[in-house]
């Protein structure tokens, strides 16, 4: 299987300066490729990534000779991205979507999400496209740069990717491995998906979210208003920026940790795992919520349960949004429709009294036990939808 590994990079001003180019060639060849699809099929001509990478090294030896100074692939890979974005895009409206759900590929700017493809490909089969040698990578024309780690996963190197977050460089290892994830213990569990908490597990177990944004909101709107006071272009302005891509960095790594902290915990002791399908567009849809929707980062955690379910094996089962897991007693599976947003206590007069979170967990539980093997088959593992 693949997994990648995302290291810090600690490279010279000359290397560091090299990355700054390779970002611009990919950033050139993505937005050229782009700009010559919608130019040809406008045209009348049903326009490919293949031929747009023939044609672009066609002309680039007269037209952009500065793209020969970095990695061949950092350009070449940069136009199949934007093939893949088209893919996507017909496929969305194949299956019937509209309006922006359909993400039309945009122009890339410079300083956002900046990356390229930082190898030429593994000269043959079962050969690592790089060579690493400890706490160091050899990149092609740069040569050895200084990683902050050594890479964790042994196995061929299928690829790397450079990329800019903050004011650091860091590089992407895809790895062809026999490393995964194993199951330490079996058993069934239910989650509860939460704000107030991140989860409340079906064995009463419950997971405090870290909520880095409402911790660090005064430091970020500090940063923001220093920001917007500064010219922008200036030397101060961009030590502004600089500051306030730091926190924004750190923000989204402390939710990333706690949220693979989770997701490994689930997927390595239990392998019947009962979650709902969250409508998590819908919910970031209410100004009260939205904030803390997209602080909790629970989509995220759905596909990190998911893929790392199908390393360890366990069964993933997907109830549907509208199961009533909070409203029904988990006990005698009485209904009760009084249990709206804010009722955080369950009574029953089967004499269940229970927190409502607990209880969903808990209906979730009992629904993926019962519907994880009929959905899977026996022995079955994967994602599992219930309805």
């Amino acid at each position: 299987m693949r997994r990648a590994h995302k290291i810090k990079l600690d490279p010279n001003q000359e290397q560091a300066t090299y990355f700054v180019k390779a970002c611009g060639v990919a950033r050139h060849a993505y937005n050229w490729a782009l700009a010559k699809w919608k130019e040809q099929y406008e045209a009348g001509i049903k326009p490919n990534e293949a031929a747009l990478r023939k044609q672009y090294n066609a002309i680039k030896p007269v037209e952009f000779p500065w793209a020969l100074e970095v990695t061949k692939n950092a350009p070449q890979q940069a136009i199949k991205n934007a093939g893949a974005a088209f893919s996507n895009f017909f496929r969305k409206v194949k299956a019937g979507k509209k309006g922006k759900d359909c993400g039309y590929p945009k122009f890339k700017k410079k300083g956002i999400h900046d990356a390229f493809r930082a190898d030429n490909g593994p000269p043959k089969k079962g050969v690592s496209a790089v060579q690493v040698d400890g706490k160091r990578v050899k990149l092609p024309i740069i040569g050895w740069v200084k990683m902050r780690e050594e890479r964790r996963f042994p196995g061929c190197i299928q690829s790397t990717t450079v990329s800019r977050q903050a004011d650091g460089w860091y590089i992407s290892i895809l790895v062809e491995t026999d490393e995964r994830l194993h199951q330490e213990s079996t058993g069934v569990v239910g989650v509860d998906f939460g704000l107030k908490v991140l989860a409340t597990l079906s064995t009463g177990e419950s997971i405090p979210g870290p909520k880095p944004h409402r911790r660090l909101d005064g430091r970020l709107r500090r940063l923001n208003r220093s920001l917007a006071r500064k010219r922008k272009g200036s030397a101060n302005w961009k030590k502004a920026k600089t500051k306030l891509s730091r926190l924004h960095k750190r923000l989204a790594d402390i939710r990333e940790d706690a949220l693979h902290k989770l997701s490994h915990h689930l997927t390595t002791q239990f392998d019947i795992i009962g979650i709902e399908d969250l409508n998590v567009k819908g919910m970031a849809a209410n100004s009260h919520l939205a904030r803390s929707v997209s602080d909790a980062g629970l989509r995220s955690l759905r596909t990190k349960i998911e893929y790392k379910a199908a390393m360890t094996g366990a069964t993933v089962v997907v109830v549907d949004r509208w199961f009533p897991s909070s409203k029904t007693c988990s006990q005698c599976g009485q209904h009760h429709p009084e249990i709206v947003l804010g009722v955080e206590t369950l009574r029953c007069d089967c004499g269940l009294i229970i927190d409502r979170d607990l209880n969903a967990a808990i209906n979730l539980a009992n629904y993926a036990a019962s519907s994880a093997v009929s959905a899977c088959g026996e022995g079955g593992s994967g994602v599992a939808l219930a309805t």
